[in-house]
């Protein structure tokens, strides 16, 4: 329930505080006094559009603030839905700059306007006389008959499994076109897989190519090379290796006269051994350094084809090449298991429908249950408020196809006079029978379903009297099991209340500004006496008052 209502700054508001009781809460007040101002502040912690135009004072934000006292466990499931808090007392708050721009807030945290106009429905559900359009959704008018289909685990189950089977249908036109894009590439991409598994491309194989083919390339200066050292240090006259001998003679003959001597005989000596394994090694490689045209041609044709692979597909090295090779192979491994995967997607679709329908048919057959019941008992309390002709019709066709809420197209068609065709309800209902029409169908609502607190937007516009009378019976019966905040200007009505609060004006330094009072038992008497005959009552219009009163 709406616990209160804080308004700073809004169009003639500068500061308000308003406490609802539980029950049914009168709201009354002379024309213009501002009891619409108050409905379009509480409008605006529902999600609606704001503007700084509206401000009281334009140097100021406007701030509206409402605590909501939550009994129903079940709201809990879209507290989490959008990640927050869910606490029994619960706070929507609304912040307008003065530039125009909001800010919204649920128990503190920051929420975005979708959010909130989320949380806010199922908070509040504002009904005016203007309800010609909820009344004509076709949403609505299938809640009516699910509120008393009593399948509501049916029917989340359904909704559940029909968007699985949205996501599903959403994946296999993803698979079906990812899988003829791919068809449509798969013989290029086949070539080009083709060409680098031909290669028998490996990791390192380029390097030792190149390292070769600089060898081979000069073949001739390295043998060169190499025998010139070989006869430097073994064969020339005297070559370096004698020298070196002689010289280790000289040392070996003055050793015993010089312990430092002996130090450097053994260094010469470990230097001739040193050099003559470098002269054996040498001599290899030189007997191995051949120049070979045919296997130059052979590293240069390889390398030709490295280099080709590489400059076809932008990349510079093998491992790249190697890389590209390993996708390649994946698309086309992954085009042959694609049409597996979409057949076992069809398959897993058909047995979802196959379920769904099954569901579906089993919520059409509690909801053609259900249409008698609603007919039954709006009938009922139409006649209760003085239309015994009127009747409404639940018209059930079933859809071509699955959709969001099953097979079915519920129209609610009206008729408020006997031997008159039901039709379209904006078709065929005055504003006043419009009114009463809502007000049998929350009425009805509320009976089987936990309706959050409800506002009745002078919904009496078109009825008086004993009619009158009989709306106020209906209204209060609804404040038996729920919050009921009605703005009326039938006294019939405002007499039902178990609170009732007075919206007024006042005028101070040249401005004009909206209050709201609750009003005692016997003020009460006097507004309700004015609702009757006007300003200055007389003792019959305030023995009227109290009689309806009591």
């Amino acid at each position: 329930m709406l616990q209160k209502l804080s308004i700073r700054n809004y169009a003639l508001i500068d500061s308000l505080d308003i406490e609802f009781d539980r029950g049914l809460n009168i709201i009354t007040g002379e024309t213009g006094a501002g009891k619409s101002i108050i409905l379009g502040a509480l409008s605006l912690i529902l999600g609606q559009r704001a503007e700084s135009k509206y401000f009281f004072n334009q140097d100021k934000k406007c701030v509206i603030e409402g605590n909501f006292v939550l009994a129903d466990e079940n709201l809990k499931e879209i507290f989490e839905e959008y990640d927050l808090d869910f606490e029994r007392e619960s706070i929507l708050r609304r912040e307008i700059s003065i530039d125009g721009k909001s800010r919204a807030f649920i128990n503190d945290s920051p929420v975005n306007l979708t959010t909130l106009k989320q949380i806010g429905e199922k908070l509040i559900d504002i009904h005016s006389q203007h309800a010609t359009q909820e009344i004509n959704d076709a949403s609505f008018q299938l809640l009516i008959v699910d509120a008393l289909s009593s399948h509501n685990t049916l029917l989340g189950d359904y909704r559940s499994g029909f968007r699985m089977l949205r996501q599903e249908r959403t994946r296999l036109k993803t698979l079906i076109s990812d899988a003829d894009e791919a068809r449509s590439k798969q013989d290029y991409e086949q070539f080009l897989y083709n060409e680098l598994e031909q290669a028998r491309l490996k990791t390192g194989e380029q390097e030792e190519l190149e390292v070769e083919l600089e060898k081979l390339t000069h073949a001739e200066t390295i043998k060169r090379a190499l025998l010139t050292t070989a006869g430097l240090i073994t064969e020339s006259e005297p070559s370096g290796l004698q020298m070196l001998k002689e010289a280790q003679l000289q040392l070996q003959g003055v050793e015993r006269f010089d312990p430092t001597i002996n130090t450097l005989y053994e260094r010469l000596k470990s230097c001739i051994i040193e050099i003559k394994d470098i002269a054996d090694e040498v001599s290899v490689i030189e007997e191995n350094t051949l120049h070979s045209a045919e296997r130059l041609e052979t590293i240069n044709q390889r390398l030709d084809l490295f280099y080709s692979l590489q400059q076809k597909h932008r990349v510079s090295s093998n491992d790249e090449l190697l890389a590209l090779q390993h996708q390649l192979e994946q698309n086309l491994n992954q085009l042959l298991s694609s049409d597996e995967n979409i057949e076992k997607l069809q398959k897993e679709i058909e047995a979802l429908k196959t379920t769904l329908t099954k569901q579906a048919n089993q919520l059409t057959q509690n909801r053609k249950k259900a249409i008698k019941l609603v007919e039954e008992e709006t009938s009922k309390t139409l006649q209760n408020v003085g239309m015994a002709s009127a009747r409404l019709v639940l018209e059930q066709k079933p859809l071509d196809e699955l959709g969001k809420d099953g097979l079915d197209e519920i129209t609610l068609l009206f008729t408020a006079n006997a031997g008159q065709r039901p039709a379209p309800v904006n078709k065929v209902a005055s504003g006043g029978e419009l009114s009463r029409l809502m007000l049998a169908i929350k009425a009805l609502l509320a009976k089987h379903t936990s309706l959050p607190t409800i506002i009745f937007d002078e919904i009496d516009t078109g009825i008086s009297g004993e009619t009158a009378l009989k709306v106020g019976e209906v209204i209060s019966a609804l404040g038996e099991n729920m919050q009921v905040i009605s703005i009326t200007h039938l006294p019939q009505i405002a007499a039902k209340g178990e609170s009732h609060y007075f919206v007024h004006k006042n005028e101070s330094g040249g401005k004009t500004t909206t209050g709201i009072r609750k009003l005692k038992q016997e003020e009460r008497v006097a507004v309700i006496a004015e609702m009757l005959s006007g300003r200055n009552p007389g003792a019959s219009a305030i023995e009227n008052a109290k009689e309806l009163l009591s």
